[in-house]
């Protein structure tokens, strides 16, 4: 009875030591633990299948990028309450995994991350006007990261990106940014309309100006003409024209030995 005793516990040892590992998939690393032995191994392991002990152990830990999404209840510079979405994507520095385990432990997010980015997203949201956050939620962004990169900084963690996702304003401040955004739509069209009307002045002030120089072209030549006209119309020239009209009734009227003067009397006289 013993024989058969100690058999049965001899094989159920060997299937437990046997059948006891823990695997480690792509995008994972572990520590080894070892606590009879040689305690918590330095050195992370890799993807793969490692048996081991029952009291034994290998801790996992994801490697790649996460997403936290927080809700954040924010008060602005001008004491007015919103809530934000606010997205952080973290990991954890694969080179200082011994250390995170030792200092943090697996709940790196809720322990170290998740306050930090709490207090970085309220703080950065507190020096901004509610109507502003919009427009420069890009803005805002980079200095929530650069304030949370230094907060985290020694932790064993690093942070990549941030964005406010979402903004949850009270009904007030919808109306007033539609407001602002109406009257900024109407600035521009006015802005818009007033080039339009100093355009269409310079093109009537360029047109009225080339008329100008147009009448004042064909007043220079008129006087031109009529310049040459008194030049050239001399006494002989008119009695010349007046013998070639067969109307005409011409008088001689002789005056000294010179010449004879012609005097034209007009038709019906």
């Amino acid at each position: 009875m013993k024989n058969k005793i100690f058999t049965v516990m001899t094989i159920a040892s060997i299937l437990i030591l046997a059948g006891c590992g823990t695997t480690v998939r792509p995008g994972q690393m572990g520590l080894k633990w070892q606590p009879l032995t040689k305690g918590l191994s330095k050195e992370p392991v890799r993807e793969g299948f490692y048996s081991h002990a029952f009291w034994n152990d290998v801790f996992v830990y994801s490697i790649q990028w996460q997403s936290f999404t927080e809700k954040v209840d924010v008060l602005t510079k001008d004491d007015l309450h919103i809530t934000v979405e606010a997205v952080a994507k973290a990991r954890l520095l694969p080179k200082e995994l011994y250390q995170l385990q030792l200092e943090v432990g697996p709940d790196f997010y809720n322990t170290v991350l998740k306050p930090e980015f709490l207090t970085t997203v309220r703080s950065a949201l507190a020096d901004y006007m509610m109507v502003e956050i919009p427009e420069k939620s890009p803005e805002i962004e980079a200095k929530v990261l650069a304030d949370l990169r230094r907060r985290i900084e020694g932790k064993h963690l690093e942070v990549n990106n941030v964005a406010i996702s979402h903004i949850d304003f009270p009904e007030g401040v919808l109306r007033a940014i539609e407001t602002k955004q109406a009257k900024e739509q109407e600035k521009i069209q006015k802005v818009f309309e007033l080039d339009i009307a100093r355009q269409d002045a310079e093109i009537a002030r360029e047109k009225a100006k080339g008329e100008a120089d147009a009448t004042k072209i064909r007043a220079s030549g008129q006087a031109e003409a009529q310049r040459i006209i008194d030049q050239t119309l001399t006494s002989r020239f008119l009695q010349f024209k007046a013998f070639d009209n067969p109307n005409a009734k011409i008088i001689f009227v002789p005056i000294d030995k010179q010449g004879l003067p012609v005097v034209i009397a007009p038709e019906g006289e």
